[in-house]
């Protein structure tokens, strides 16, 4: 491998990158080999720690687990030596510190972790994000209200003028999990309902039996699609790996769907021109459909990935988009391809590939211009994509994390969360950023009421952190 081209990829130019090396009092290897005894059952690990988010000019901190004692470890990237050799402790731990150069493109990197003393060497994982500047706050009023713990989703309705906010604490059995009605205008909790309990499910092989006294989990709810033609809304239960179906005025439930309906489901979205809801399971390469006046499940539509050769996967669903007058679904799936669905009929038109996005998670749609909005977690970055040609029409770097993205046709804007950067980007309809908002703690999904404004709710990193839990609303000035 040339190592100056290898270099040129992290910074440009490579001088760079060497004199920040050297300043380190670091220098390339340029001796021969020395070979000692191969560690056979080397099981070390390194990841990164200390912060969630690589920025360039940043320091980073690797921490190292798993060596044997004494284990000597030097990390490096295109031959070119990253903080000091560490040594591993009598625990087989250690901690090593390097800064990246400021001018380091963003981008996923392998460093590589060479040891000595036994001899092994593994491929460590980075990711350097974008640093976006908070920027457009004159442009925007923004207002928020703390609600409940552990909030995913929000939908808007018309029909009630309200957003149906999901929530759910913990891993299974979850035991508090809240559907909550928010005001529109004020975000006053109007009403809330706290998810029925749900059956305990088998055993896992080999898995530790529950207590005695342990709760039961309820049906916790996550994805959120709102149903104004029916005056109802669908939730995902995804622990319980189907849906539900709650009246917009009460709260009560309609209809609780048994579990294994929709494995994993993640995102539900309504058509009432249609009369359907579909449903996105994560990892199952297909979206479920279901009658929404007397809701019940009529089919599942399979999707074949258009990706071929050794990287091919399938298709894992992930977020849905709806333009209901086009009678088309979009769906994005986690390996980088969206899915188009007719929803008269129910068929899939096309599967293309997006280019440059990494974890796909998030998607909405434009239908002035025919473009989806891809958000992407590995890559950072919202992939704008003409739906007719499958082309890339811009790759935008947004912030680091990026989950979810929202369209707004009124004023034609794009809100992309960005969760790890805790901010909401917002593009124009050509990708263009026209702002940069700091919304609190991890950010983790946008609804759009169609008229103009945009609703928020990120969730916490514990207990005690204000600026989690919080419903948000975004209006242009």
């Amino acid at each position: 491998m040339n190592n100056r081209r290898t270099a040129a990829r992290w910074a440009r130019p490579v001088q760079t990158v060497l004199a920040v090396a050297m300043a380190l009092g670091l220098a390339a290897c340029a001796s021969g080999p020395q070979f000692d005894a191969n560690d056979a059952a080397f099981k070390g690990r390194i990841s990164v720690t200390d912060t969630p988010v690589v920025l360039a000019g940043k320091p980073v901190t690797l921490a190292g687990r798993d060596f044997k004692p004494g284990q000597k470890v030097t990390v490096s990237y295109g031959g070119v030596a990253l903080g000091q050799t560490a040594t591993a402790d009598k625990d087989g731990n250690f901690r090593t510190q390097f800064v990246l150069p400021a001018n380091a493109d963003v981008g996923r990197y392998s460093l590589v972790a060479s040891a000595a003393e036994p001899a092994a060497s593994l491929l460590v994982p980075l990711k350097i994000s974008p640093n976006v500047p908070l920027s457009g706050q004159e442009r925007f009023n923004v207002q928020s209200q703390t609600l409940v713990p552990g909030l995913y989703q929000a939908g808007y309705s018309a029909k009630s003028n309200a957003v149906f906010v999901t929530s759910a604490v913990g891993r299974p059995p979850v035991t508090r999990s809240e559907l909550v009605k928010v005001n529109a205008q004020t975000l006053a909790i109007e009403q809330r309902v706290t998810a029925p309990v749900a059956p305990t499910p088998p055993a896992r092989p080999g898995a530790p039996a529950p207590a005695a006294n342990a709760q039961p989990g309820v049906y916790a709810v996550y994805g959120v699609g709102v149903d104004d033609a029916n005056g109802n809304v669908w939730v995902t239960n995804t622990r319980q790996d189907t849906v539900a179906v709650y009246r917009q005025s009460d709260l009560a439930v309609v209809k609780q769907f048994e579990p294994g309906v929709v494995p994993h489901a993640r995102d539900v979205l309504v058509d009432d021109v249609q009369g359907k809801a579909y449903a996105s399971p994560v990892g199952e390469p297909q979206i479920a459909v279901f009658n929404t006046k007397t809701p019940a499940l009529l089919k599942n539509i399979a999707i074949q990935t258009g990706i071929r050769g050794p990287q091919a996967k399938d298709f894992s669903p992930m977020s849905l988009a709806l333009d209901k007058a086009s009678s088309r679904l979009f769906v994005v799936s986690s390996g980088g391809e969206v899915a188009v669905i007719n929803t008269r009929t129910d068929t899939v038109e096309k599967v293309f590939a997006v280019e440059g996005a990494v974890s796909a998670s998030g998607i909405a749609y434009d239908a002035q211009t025919d473009r989806v909005f891809v958000a992407a977690q590995g890559s950072d970055n919202v992939v704008i994509v003409d739906v007719k040609t499958g082309k890339v029409f811009k790759d935008v770097k947004v912030g680091a994390g990026t989950l979810n993205v929202s369209f707004d046709p009124a004023k034609r804007l794009a809100y992309a969360a960005n969760r790890a950067s805790d901010t909401v980007t917002i593009l124009d309809a050509d990708g263009k950023i026209v702002g940069n908002l700091d919304v609190g703690s991890f950010p983790n999904h946008i609804a759009v009421d169609g008229k103009g404004t945009a609703y928020t709710v990120n969730k916490a990193r514990g207990s005690e952190d204000g600026e989690g839990d919080r419903i948000g609303r975004i209006v242009t000035r």
